[in-house]
């Protein structure tokens, strides 16, 4: 690492260490195909997909018409993500040297992101990554979520750190926007759920094509 690294990296979960990409849309066809009796259209999928890193009750509140649906629909959804999370998941190669690495260089670890804290916890778990990350704010830990500042913010608040020294991590152009809100640098990873020129359009400070490249990063 530079010894001009950052102070404070602060991290998206899905689609930035975890590959859960997988299961998230099948966790999706599978709700919709409970709820409706119907396989998603492509359309349906591109909206889901442009949801990715926000909360997941506002996410299928767009393809439900009734609270009796969207409440059908998450919990469907849930359930069938609770069945097959810890079979589906692994981390991104690389991944876990980087985050060792980076904890061996001192700095300060956080994760951001739209799970519930639990389910968090739960997938670093699995993925061996758990031990690395004492501060984790879930949607369940703010009032507020991604892509407003508040969960970066929170973050900050607990590890004590000064915007200025921190870099937020993630996959979505939600995860840059509320970076910028919170006045820090923002990485966006090219291997989540995201193409580069959507992401682009939200200005990170770095755009990173492999996990090695986070240890490369200056501010």
């Amino acid at each position: 690492m530079h010894r001009s690294h950052y102070g404070t990296y602060l991290f998206d979960l899905d689609g930035t260490l975890i590959d859960s990409t997988g299961l998230i849309m099948e966790a999706f066809r599978h709700a919709l195909r409970t709820t409706f009796g119907l396989e998603p259209s492509s359309d349906q999928e591109r909206r889901w997909r442009e949801g990715f890193g926000t909360p997941l009750r506002p996410q299928l509140a767009k393809f439900s018409e009734s609270d009796d649906q969207l409440n059908e629909l998450v919990e469907t959804y849930k359930s069938y993500t609770a069945m097959h999370h810890d079979r589906v998941i692994s981390s991104y190669l690389g991944m876990n040297e980087v985050v060792h690495n980076l904890s061996q260089a001192g700095v300060q670890l956080a994760i951001v992101t739209s799970k519930t804290h639990l389910l968090a916890r739960r997938g670093l778990e699995r993925c061996e990554l758990n031990e690395y990350f004492d501060i984790v704010i879930g949607m369940d830990d703010v009032e507020k979520h991604k892509p407003d500042p508040a969960p970066v913010l929170a973050a900050l608040t607990r590890l004590s750190a000064h915007p200025t020294s921190a870099v937020f991590i993630g996959d979505s152009p939600h995860d840059v926007i509320a970076g910028h809100g919170a006045g820090v640098d923002t990485a966006a990873v090219l291997w989540g759920g995201f193409a580069r020129e959507v992401l682009e359009k939200e200005s990170p400070r770095h755009v990173l094509s492999t996990p090695a490249d986070i240890l490369e990063m200056v501010p």
